[in-house]
């Protein structure tokens, strides 16, 4: 009776090892077939490569004069509501904090004045690819990355902005030069 106590032992420990090396590959196997426990993950909150044409071709009235080459652009229509939503994206560019200067705002509609550090212009004739109160960010070239519908929330339009800018560095940056000796 001595002999099998240790065996039985010896099987437990086997056991044992089997499956702490073993469970976590049929819980694997059970998350990808069954697709139980896997993470809902996005990476933008707004539609991603809308159907805009670049910058340079939206039917604006006027060029905006207060953008500068090589910033991100938060574009968005103010033909509802103007003045709150100017405000709301204006507080939202003042959150970006220290990457602030590397957005720069532009109203499309409205009357009022225009904010600091906001651009405006008017549409000369709406487009297909237009809807009331949509935000469109575009990267430095023009192209437009992300659309946004009206009721968006502006945290959800921040945390894109954030996470665009940290994948993004800023390319007007220039390295420090070293100082030859002479």
């Amino acid at each position: 009776m001595h002999a099998t106590t240790p065996m039985r032992h010896q099987r437990l420990k086997l056991l044992a090892l089997l499956a702490i090396f073993a469970l976590p590959m049929i819980s694997a196997w059970v998350m990808v077939q069954w697709r139980i426990g896997i993470p809902e993950q996005r990476t933008a909150h707004g539609e991603l490569g809308p159907d805009a044409p670049q910058l340079e071709h939206w039917p604006l009235a006027g060029t905006p004069v207060r953008i500068e080459e090589g910033d991100w652009i938060l574009a968005f229509d103010c033909s509802q509501e103007c003045g709150a939503m100017a405000d709301r994206w204006w507080r939202l560019h003042r959150a970006l904090g220290r990457e602030a200067p590397r957005l720069s705002r532009l109203r499309i509609g409205g009357d009022a004045a225009a904010l600091p550090g906001e651009a405006v212009a008017q549409w000369r004739s709406l487009p297909a690819w237009h809807a009331p109160g949509q935000i469109w960010v575009l990267d430095p070239q023009g192209r437009a990355v992300l659309t946004y519908g009206a009721e968006v929330e502006p945290r959800a339009v921040l945390d894109d902005i954030n996470h665009l800018l940290r994948r993004n560095p800023d390319t007007r940056i220039t390295p420090l030069r070293e100082i030859s000796q002479r």
